[in-house]
């Protein structure tokens, strides 16, 4: 039980560190980027940009969207994952862990996401295989080692977060970095 409480602290303390992804998009920012241009918060947010050296991962508005959604639910599973281990309940860790696990469908997201920033990709992946020890553990019911694998699956969450930050970027600019045509159902002006 101390172990949990000590691994539900180390979380909180992770979670509020200040490596996660870049501000969210300004709302304008998705209905048209002339509009962002022309408000104060811009050249704040250019300056809080610049102050950050992590390398970019280009996406369309609603990719950066996306990912922050996925970004919040990964971080929920591991909240239901601790809750989960509190009580025993290794069906539980391994539900949970299921759903951040690795899967043909979660490798074409990352392969999406990081199609214009190489090396994404192959981390986003690292993770997501990482969090397979977790369930891999909880068959086993070995608390030390969901515990383990949970460590090990949340430093690829802090390294990740460590190296890279959104950078948001229109469909030109996408395609030309990605060599792709930008994907449909991406509206930008």
């Amino acid at each position: 039980m101390k172990r949990v409480a000590l691994l539900a602290a180390l979380i909180l303390v992770a979670c509020d560190s200040p490596t996660p992804a870049a501000q969210e998009p300004q709302p304008s920012a998705v209905h048209g980027s002339a509009a962002v241009a022309d408000t104060p918060a811009a050249p704040a947010n250019e300056a809080l940009d610049a102050l950050d050296h992590r390398k970019p991962v280009p996406l369309l508005p609603m990719m950066a969207h996306h990912q922050k959604q996925q970004m919040r639910d990964h971080l929920l599973a591991v909240q239901e994952i601790v809750a989960a281990l509190a009580t025993d309940d290794f069906a539980g860790v391994e539900k949970s862990a299921g759903r951040i696990g690795f899967s043909e469908g979660e490798a074409k997201m990352c392969e999406h996401m990081g199609a214009a920033a190489p090396g994404f990709t192959e981390q986003a992946i690292g993770f997501h295989k990482a969090a397979d020890g977790i369930s891999a553990a909880a068959k086993e019911k070995d608390r030390a080692k969901v515990l383990s694998a949970l460590g090990t699956t949340l430093k690829t969450c802090t390294s990740c977060h460590a190296t890279w930050k959104q950078s948001v970027v229109s469909e030109a600019k996408w395609s030309e970095l990605s060599g792709q045509a930008a994907p449909m159902g991406h509206p930008m002006p």
